[in-house]
C-alpha cells in the first residue's frame, strides 16, 4: 500500500468538505435521536460555521486531505486547542476517508497520521468523539489505543 501523506485543503475541497460535513454531522445527530430530522442539515450548517467561523483561516484548525498515491482518499479537521479547555490536547472534528478507499487501512494510516499532526504542534493527547451507532468507527478507536473518558446516555420517555 502506498504511503499516506497529508498536504492542507485547496478552497475548493473546502468548500465540498462543509456541505458534506454539514449532512454528515445532521445524519449523525438524526440517527443518534439527538436532532429531529426536520431542520437537521440546517443545525448542521450552523454547527460547521461555528467551529469554522474564518473557513480555510480558522486559528488552531487544520484542515488537511489525505493523499494516497497522488490520489485524494479523504479529510482531517483537528482542533489544536481542545474544545472544552483541556491543556495540550487536540480535537478530532472530522476524520473520514471516501467510500471507494474504505476496507484498505487507510482509516488507521489516516489517525496515526492525525495523531503525529498533533505530537508534531506539542500537544500531548488526541480527543475525539463518536456516536455509539458509528461501530466500524468505534472498533478503529478502540484498537488504536483510544478510551471511553465520558459516556453520554439517553433514554427516550415517549415510547
Amino acid at each position: 500500500m502506498a504511503e499516506l501523506t497529508l498536504r492542507p485543503m485547496t478552497e475548493a475541497e473546502f468548500a465540498d468538505f462543509v456541505a458534506r460535513s454539514a449532512e454528515n454531522v445532521a445524519e449523525h445527530q438524526v440517527t443518534a435521536g439527538i436532532w429531529p430530522r426536520e431542520g437537521a442539515i440546517e443545525r448542521g450548517r450552523e454547527e460547521v460555521a461555528r467551529g469554522l467561523p474564518d473557513g480555510l483561516r480558522t486559528k488552531e484548525m487544520l484542515l488537511l486531505t489525505a493523499m494516497v498515491g497522488g490520489e485524494p482518499i479523504g479529510l482531517l479537521w483537528i482542533g489544536l486547542t481542545h474544545p472544552r479547555g483541556t491543556p495540550a490536547t487536540g480535537f478530532i472534528y472530522d476524520i473520514e476517508v471516501a467510500e471507494a478507499h474504505r476496507g484498505a487501512g487507510h482509516g488507521r494510516a489516516l489517525l496515526a497520521a492525525a495523531e503525529e499532526t498533533v505530537r508534531s504542534h506539542g500537544l500531548k493527547a488526541i480527543t475525539l468523539n463518536v456516536h455509539a451507532h458509528n461501530t466500524r468507527a468505534v472498533h478503529l478507536y478502540e484498537t488504536s489505543g483510544y478510551r471511553v473518558v465520558t459516556q453520554q446516555m439517553t433514554k427516550d420517555l415517549t415510547a
